[in-house]
């Protein structure tokens, strides 16, 4: 990993394995080509409005790997997912360099086809959903109730995809879209799925006192078998709100980034030129709030 070895408090800004094929590297996570899988190694990296911010948030992966195991372990009867090994006592031996570096930051995990969609499952009018809403009365074409407010409870949850983009921002389609393209079996599969996920989890994040008002997954297909991929529920990919605070209205207190992006936007910054560094305590609070989740979640801490 850059900045040598990992010690309490260090953050990793990017991996670097020597002898090993970087494929890509996304906006949190280094992917490299073991041959028949992968391995993606959780950096330590904050994105916000489509830009990577600095500095990084120390062990802020390895929360982000740890809690993905948990929920594909935990709702792994309702979607097959990508997971190979979590362990390192587990991956392959030409990674027994790398083990130390690795460590609670990284899985080996099946190569798949992805599917070109954000599968995004909404139970709560929040984000992009409420702007969409306000201003159709619909949200990905989906027509809801008049006179609902900021974080009002939908009548049942919503299937809501976007577009994948490479870079700038995803675009909310209607189902339809995705109908046309991938057809209308795989279609309502990749629904069923996001919304059975979606119904479990926030029935498990209920009974620990939090919300989950929406959540984005991602899909694949590996010899002809459609898995759930990537991160699963984290704070990066999910909007965690506190339950006992939760009132229509307003947005209670989060779990997840929009405490960064909260300072973002008062800080004046543009959205489109580089951001401002992060002080010293969004950085520690940034990390407190993935670690109450984690633990909230888990029912027991991280391994930092």
């Amino acid at each position: 990993m850059t900045r040598g070895a990992e010690s309490p408090g260090s953050a990793v800004w990017q991996s670097d394995l020597p002898g090993l094929r970087l494929l890509r590297r996304g906006k949190v996570r280094d992917v490299y080509d073991l041959g028949e899988h992968l391995l993606i190694v959780a950096s330590d990296r904050l994105s916000a409005y489509d830009h990577v911010l600095r500095p990084p948030i120390p062990g802020k992966g390895k929360i982000l790997t740890q809690l993905t195991n948990f929920w594909f372990e935990r709702l792994a009867t309702i979607a097959p997912h990508h997971l190979v090994a979590t362990a390192t006592a587990d991956f392959p031996a030409a990674l027994a360099p790398h083990i130390a570096a690795l460590e609670g930051r990284a899985v080996v995990a099946r190569k798949a086809a992805v599917v070109p969609f954000e599968c995004v499952a909404r139970g709560y009018l929040a984000g992009s959903a409420h702007r969409e809403y306000r201003e159709s009365g619909a949200v990905c074409g989906i027509a809801l109730p008049a006179g609902l407010e900021r974080a009002s409870r939908l009548p049942e949850p919503l299937f809501t995809p976007a577009t994948k983009a490479e870079s700038g921002h995803d675009l909310n389609v209607s189902f339809e879209t995705v109908v046309a393209d991938l057809g209308p079996a795989t279609a309502e599969r990749l629904r069923r799925l996001t919304l059975d996920l979606y119904r479990a989890a926030a029935r498990h994040a209920e009974s620990v006192g939090l919300i989950l008002a929406d959540t984005k997954f991602e899909f694949g297909w590996a010899d002809e078998e459609l898995i759930w991929i990537d991160e699963a529920l984290t704070p990066d990919s999910s909007r965690y709100w506190d339950a006992a605070a939760w009132r229509p209205g307003a947005e209670p207190p989060s779990f997840d980034k929009q405490f960064v992006r909260n300072w973002l936007d008062a800080s004046g910054w543009d959205h489109e030129s580089p951001p401002p560094e992060l002080p010293a305590d969004v950085v520690a609070g940034t990390l407190q709030r993935y670690r109450e989740a984690f633990v909230k979640i888990t029912g027991r801490e991280p391994e930092l």
